[in-house]
């Protein structure tokens, strides 16, 4: 079956605004990218986000946890670079 990935989109822009102020309180940010139809989430981690040594630990405990229990469907959140 086919992912809608319009619906999981909507999903995953409003999960990434409820973590937005956390990141940005820390100097960084996070800019969604695309979903593909594996459901694996590419985002970009931007200023203070990019460049932290605990960047990785941040999108996956954090992050991808929170997407993945809103968005039904998302297997994976990785960052671009």
């Amino acid at each position: 079956m086919a992912l809608d990935l319009v619906g999981m989109e909507e999903g995953i822009l409003e999960a990434i605004e409820a973590i937005r102020p956390a990141l940005q309180s820390d100097g960084g940010d996070i800019a969604y990218k695309s979903v593909d139809p594996d459901g694996v989430v590419h985002v970009s981690l931007l200023g203070a986000c990019g460049t932290c040594p605990v960047s990785t630990m941040t999108l996956k405990a954090g992050v991808e946890r929170i997407i993945m229990d809103r968005v039904p469907g998302v297997t994976e959140v990785v960052a671009d670079e």
